[in-house]
């Protein structure tokens, strides 16, 4: 296979490029030469919102193009345009953000998704996910493949999900562990999405899929335990009901990274309908080695992973936890 991983040196795209190299596949990755790309692999240097910026992608052809942009959809137009007949699929890495909110526990790819235009600049990052797909099914139609991942985790993870609680539970004592215990968690390792995306592209499939894990792929308390596992921490988790996390003025997701109360934002964020992808040889590696993985790459990096400037910091502050803590 001849591959083209527009991307291809940060987390996703990364994981995606080293897979395909594991393969044997002749791998070109084309970015803006900031950070390096795996060794092995062809590269091409462009600026995708420039003028010009997809001159070195003129020339040549590939069996399938994996794109991972989460911008302007008109950067995937742009790209998808220039490949027209000279690629034979194009795999894009969207969202579950894509489906209109909320989306009951277990809704498919059939769910209703939200607007997006295909040549518009950055808005939202649902509707630019949404632009993104449809960019791409424009130039390709039914060899255009839409990943809607849901939450990412693994080594490289350049959001501070994973690596905050590493870190977090790491540094031992009392830790505010929100509950329930067996809160249900979905997420996809990075490394299992490469693969089953390049299974798909080799296969030739089309249309949406979602690609996370079987809701309750572990728990809350699963998580927390294979973190102090990794780490060899002492950590003393403090199970903290929603009620109280949500009165200390806590945010889910961001203060509390992964984390999500049960209810509506939960069912729609941890719950969906993963069928499709599973039929097609989706398979998800066990929390234990995700995170002990994550972990090992945390340290090999100094244990501050780098952050995308586009999101926001995650992670509790420690004055809040520890009034939180005392107050219990």
């Amino acid at each position: 296979m001849r591959l083209l991983v527009l991307g291809g040196t940060e987390f996703v795209g990364r994981a995606v490029v080293e897979d395909a190299l594991v393969r044997g596949w002749d791998t070109t990755v084309f970015h803006r030469g900031t950070r390096p790309a795996p060794e092995g692999a062809t590269v091409l240097h462009g600026d995708r919102l420039a003028e010009g910026g997809l001159a070195a992608l003129e020339a040549g052809e590939w069996d399938a193009v994996v794109d991972t942009w989460s911008a302007a959809p008109r950067a995937v137009a742009a790209a998808a345009n220039l490949l027209a007949g000279r690629a034979g699929h194009y795999a894009y890495v969207s969202s579950c953000s894509v489906y209109a909110y909320p989306s009951p526990a277990g809704s498919d790819e059939d769910w209703p998704v939200v607007e997006g235009d295909p040549d518009a600049d950055a808005t939202e990052y649902a509707n630019d996910k949404r632009g993104g797909e449809l960019a791409a099914e424009r130039v390709f139609g039914a060899r255009a493949l839409s990943v809607r991942a849901g939450l990412i985790l693994g080594p490289y993870e350049n959001i501070g999900r994973l690596p905050w609680w590493l870190n977090r539970i790491a540094r031992g004592g009392p830790v505010l562990a929100p509950g329930p215990r067996d809160l249900p968690l979905q997420y996809v390792d990075a490394r299992d999405l490469a693969a089953w995306t390049l299974d798909a592209v080799a296969e030739g499939l089309g249309g949406p899929y979602n690609l996370v894990s079987p809701a309750g792929h572990t728990t809350m308390e699963g998580l927390l335990d294979a973190c102090a596992a990794a780490t060899g921490s002492d950590a003393e988790f403090r199970w903290t009901d929603p009620g109280t996390v949500a009165d200390a003025g806590i945010r889910p997701w961001t203060d509390l990274p992964v984390w999500l109360p049960p209810g509506e934002m939960h069912e729609s964020l941890h719950g969906a309908g993963v069928a499709r992808a599973v039929a097609h040889g989706l398979r998800c590696r066990p929390v234990g080695e995700t995170v002990a993985d994550t972990w090992e790459w945390l340290l090999s990096v100094g244990g501050e992973a780098p952050r995308r400037p586009d999101r926001p910091r995650v992670g509790l502050d420690p004055e809040v936890e520890a009034r939180v803590l005392a107050a219990g």
